[in-house]
């Protein structure tokens, strides 16, 4: 029977684009689903604040009346003009194994880009860098976080029998060993070096600094911003999108785990580096039913978030100003969050993605017991 593509043209649409995830990897150990909740926000074009700036249409592939895979076409304006790159997104893709339905699904989303003009087809991506990018290549035995995409290992070998499709950029990704005791000695000596001699320091957090007149939490993503602009498939975050984060996020971090750096050279102690950090939330998040909170999803998360019931912390997001880290300010970092992790009982770390060839952020790992698990791909095509 040949596979029928379908516009998602309703919210009933919608529940079957979400539930298909849920529906394939029900049961498994490696994938970390998404709360129904946040997805339904992400893909509802009156919630997300992308949508300033993007525009995207999602496809649901049948078979004999069943859902077989899904996909969405998206088109960020922002990236495209920053980058000039007039190129259309595929994201949010999942499938049963069979070329046909991947087929089927990248085609329709080449033709929506055509249509808008695009000259190119590029992903897995989401709206921004802030969404899960990037198919896993390597690591399907491995524990995947919130912040990444798991997929079944069938995924990139159908990508490998699409005609047109290519290597566009690859990403890594480090388990990192939190020390039994102490901290590195080279950690210990390159911090306590900067604090003195560029008066460089990390603050201890109150949550009402991140919403309040001090504005933490603005800073925090500003650093982002200007760390990761020109990273590929980066697109500078709205003023409105850096609002919706502060307030949807900050208020579930612990602040022992998140660590800025300031310049106390600077007349307002300006932030220089951030690295934002929580417990893992992967077995929370497998055992809410369908992504959803009731009836006790909720009390798994709150006790991941709080209680620290978990092995495993997520490095979110760690960085720095370009013109800081030769003066190894990234050191002052981990003096300050080892310590919170061996207090907590962590056991390893999980590095967010990073650029293959982003050798000087991958050379920080240096000093700790580390292991390169995971490796992912985006791919492209030209229209």
């Amino acid at each position: 029977m040949s596979v029928e593509i379908k516009k998602v043209s309703s919210r009933r649409d919608l529940d079957k684009f979400i539930q298909l995830h849920y529906d394939l990897y029900r049961g498994n150990q490696y994938d970390a689903p998404n709360l129904y909740s946040d997805e339904l926000k992400m893909l509802s074009k009156d919630k997300n604040s992308a949508f300033e700036f993007c525009e995207a249409e999602y496809y649901l592939a049948y078979r004999d009346g069943k859902v077989v895979g899904r996909v969405a076409a998206i088109i960020n304006y922002r990236y495209n003009k920053q980058w000039n790159r007039p190129c259309v997104r595929f994201g949010w893709l999942d499938m049963i194994n069979d070329d046909e339905v991947l087929r089927a699904l990248l085609t329709a989303v080449e033709e929506y880009g055509r249509q808008k003009g695009m000259k190119e087809i590029i992903g897995p991506l989401g709206f921004t860098d802030m969404d899960q990018e990037g198919m896993l290549t390597k690591g399907f035995d491995q524990l995947g976080t919130m912040a990444t995409l798991y997929n079944f290992p069938y995924y990139p070998k159908l990508m490998e029998l699409m005609e047109g499709y290519e290597k566009d950029n690859d990403y890594v990704e480090y388990k990192l060993y939190v020390p039994k005791e102490g901290i590195p000695e080279k950690f210990s000596k390159i911090a306590q070096m900067v604090e003195k001699r560029y008066n460089l320091h990390c603050p201890d957090l109150k949550r009402s600094q991140v919403f309040g007149p001090e504005q933490y939490g603005q800073k925090v993503l500003d650093v982002v911003n200007k760390t990761f602009g020109h990273l590929y498939g980066y697109s500078v975050m709205s003023q409105k999108q850096i609002d919706e984060y502060v307030h949807t996020y900050f208020k579930y971090f612990s602040m022992d785990m998140i660590c800025v750096i300031e310049d106390w050279n600077t007349p307002n102690h300006d932030v220089i580096g951030v690295g934002i950090t929580i417990p893992s939330l992967t077995k929370a998040l497998q055992k809410c039913r369908n992504g959803r909170l009731l009836p006790f999803g909720w009390w798994h998360i709150l006790k991941a978030l709080w209680l620290k019931k978990t092995d495993v912390v997520d490095c979110l997001l760690i960085g720095i100003l370009p013109e800081y880290r030769k003066k190894g300010a990234n050191a002052l970092l981990f003096y300050k969050l080892i310590p919170v992790y061996q207090k907590y009982g962590f056991l390893w770390g999980e590095t967010h993605v990073e650029m293959e060839t982003n050798d000087k952020v991958q050379s920080q790992w240096v000093y700790l017991e580390h292991e390169q698990h995971k490796r992912r791909r985006c791919y492209k095509k030209a229209l």
